[in-house]
């Protein structure tokens, strides 16, 4: 199977089995190396990126414990995902990420490294504004709401709602390489603040009550 024929059963089976919305999607470049930046709550998370209609060429960063699903790794290494060993530095699958995005592809990477216990969000990691700063590439925030509910939902025979909701690509400042630590904090918390705005208050987590996330709301006048 292709990655075309992958897209198309993946979208099925999405439409299938839960009811899932697709909010924003003006605000994904239709061209052009993009990073798109999510939340982290459910296994079936990539897959709902990449189904994402308004790109053909989406790939991603995920963690090598993902190998052990059998049904996941298969679906992934078709669509052709960049492997990372979460556990070390993978210099390796960071240089195969700046690759993709300066080749002109579009990348789902969760910046908290790992899946939210509780829903809420967790501290981001850096490693996204880097990868941002090194491919000069744009990010686009993804607030996911829903999808931790796809299982127990299909438990019950119902369908869970989920919704996928795009922000406006933004590009993190120049690195500033005589702050490094700062620059990482403040353009990470940039990152995570924007992805919160595009979610419900109960999925806030340690971003809950952020000046940056209190600022963002106002501007929008809130989700």
């Amino acid at each position: 199977m292709d990655r075309e024929t992958l897209k198309k059963v993946m979208t099925g089976l999405i439409h299938l089995l839960t009811r899932t919305e697709y909010v924003g999607l003006e605000n994904v470049p239709t061209q052009g190396g993009v990073i798109l930046a999510i939340n982290h709550l459910s296994q079936v998370d990539s897959p709902l990126l990449y189904a994402t209609p308004t790109r053909n060429d989406i790939s991603a960063l995920v963690a090598n414990k993902y190998r052990k699903f059998i049904f996941f790794r298969w679906i992934l290494d078709t669509a052709k995902i960049i492997w990372l060993d979460r556990e070390n530095a993978d210099f390796g699958a960071m240089r195969a990420a700046v690759d993709y995005l300066r080749n002109g592809g579009a990348l789902g990477v969760a910046p908290e490294g790992t899946r939210s216990k509780n829903g809420g969000l967790i501290q981001g990691k850096a490693g996204t504004v880097m990868l941002a700063e090194r491919a000069d590439v744009p990010i686009v925030p993804i607030g996911i709401s829903g999808s931790a509910l796809t299982f127990p939902s299909l438990a019950k025979l119902k369908r869970a709602c989920i919704t996928l909701r795009f922000g406006k690509p933004f590009r993190v400042e120049p690195l500033d390489r005589n702050d490094r630590e700062n620059w990482q904090k403040r353009n990470t918390d940039e990152l995570m603040c924007r992805i919160a705005a595009l979610l419900p208050p109960s999925y806030w987590g340690i971003y809950a009550g952020h000046p940056r996330l209190l600022e963002l709301l106002a501007e929008s006048g809130g989700v």
